[in-house]
């Protein structure tokens, strides 16, 4: 028996999109209108971030590789057979073609079919690897490829209403991940107990707020002591004692939109040496709240915060940029490099934005204060400032926990 290359798997029936369907359509204009310009025939999209954000289809990888193909007239999803229907349902676009297994770069036969032809096609110069590079030039081996990475990032960099009504939400529940952070904490408690009690709130959260969302990638990372010293690091078997410097991070994944509250924390008391850590990085935080406002550039916002750890004799112990940008991202894939708060980008902010202040200094073992400090809050921006939408208090007036 000839086992097929592709199929089409329209089981089920269509799910309610996470953004209404002009909100999709605006989307697709604006890209279109971009491949237009550049005399680019087609975009063949690769990463998580440019997938969800113009289908509403978030894949999971698990080592095999998805597309979605763009043209004038249509928008096509391509998926693994192991999928089943879930893409077809999720996808809004034309159609969506399944590759499956059974013959190798099947993958390929079904970007194929959804472009016979092309002269110019749009990939992502970062996201496409170069083995697939070189297979996908020899299915178009007259074609030239274009990176469209760059301006599609640029082009999400500016949410529109409804995402800001989607990140609104995630600061919300991130709010109320933090809360159950609190709610758990205790002498002896393990940072892993803390960090299930908070994402299964925000998951539940996110169940109550949206009638039919895939619920993946919700996560928390509650740090303790030495754990507090990286922004990243997981979440360990290590146990909370009186005095630790904790660091509580929640981050609610909706539909592929992410959003984060994080804080440092102390229980039972916090040291004069700690203190002093600490208040000088909120010192930044509420600087940096101050400078985020459009016309603002990136660059200068690093800068000037630079001058205050430096009158603390602690920019040394700055571990990133201060801010970043939000969306379509999350820990395994996405970020909008290009909307950063770092001496090395020059953007300047604009109403619609949506960016993060969140300075971090982390003093070594050994040293007076040793750990790491960090809070974070989102603010989108608007025609004459900018809206702190995190609620979470924040500083040693509220976040020394005393139980």
């Amino acid at each position: 028996m000839q086992m097929p290359q592709t199929l089409r798997i329209h089981n089920g029936t269509k799910v309610k999109s996470t953004f209404s369907a002009e909100e999709y359509a605006n989307r697709h204009a604006r890209l279109r209108a971009h491949l237009a310009a550049e005399n680019i025939d087609a975009a063949i999209f690769t990463s998580y971030h440019n997938i969800n954000y113009y289908s509403d289809f978030l894949y999971c990888s698990f080592g095999r590789p998805y597309a979605l193909v763009v043209t004038q007239d249509a928008i096509v999803s391509i998926s693994a057979n192991i999928d089943g229907g879930q893409p077809w349902r999720r996808t809004v676009g034309t159609d969506n073609i399944v590759y499956t297994d059974w013959q190798r770069d099947n993958y390929f036969v079904a970007i194929h079919q959804a472009l016979p032809r092309a002269r110019r096609i749009g990939i992502e110069f970062d996201h496409l690897n170069l083995q697939n590079r070189d297979k996908l030039v020899a299915r178009y081996p007259d074609a030239e490829l274009v990176d469209v990475a760059a301006p599609c990032m640029r082009m999400r960099m500016i949410k529109s209403a409804e995402e800001h009504v989607m990140i609104r939400h995630g600061a919300r529940i991130a709010d109320i991940g933090g809360a159950a952070v609190v709610e758990a904490l205790r002498d002896q408690a393990p940072e892993y107990e803390v960090a299930l009690h908070a994402t299964q709130a925000m998951v539940r959260a996110i169940a109550d707020t949206f009638e039919d969302v895939e619920l993946m990638d919700t996560w928390t990372w509650f740090q303790s002591g030495i754990n507090t010293d990286g922004a990243h690091n997981p979440v360990t078997t290590r146990r909370v004692s009186v005095g630790d410097i904790l660091s509580l991070n929640c981050f609610p994944m909706i539909a592929g939109y992410y959003t984060a509250l994080e804080r440092t924390l102390f229980l039972g008391h916090c040291s004069d040496a700690h203190l002093r850590m600490w208040q000088a990085n909120v010192e930044v935080h509420e600087a940096g709240l101050e400078l985020i406002r459009p016309g603002a550039r990136c660059s200068d916002i690093a800068k000037e915060l630079n001058e205050i750890f430096l009158r603390h004799n602690l920019l040394q112990y700055r571990t990133f940029g201060y801010g970043h940008s939000f969306g379509t991202l999350s820990h395994y894939y996405g970020r909008e490099a290009g909307l950063e708060l770092r001496e090395d980008i020059d953007t300047v902010l604009e109403p619609g934005m949506v960016v993060s202040m969140e300075p971090m200094i982390m003093l070594p073992e050994g040293l007076p204060g040793a750990g790491g400090y960090r809070e974070h809050d989102i603010l989108i921006v608007n025609e004459s400032g900018a809206e702190n939408i995190t609620r979470f208090p924040y500083g040693p007036e509220h976040n020394i926990i005393r139980k």
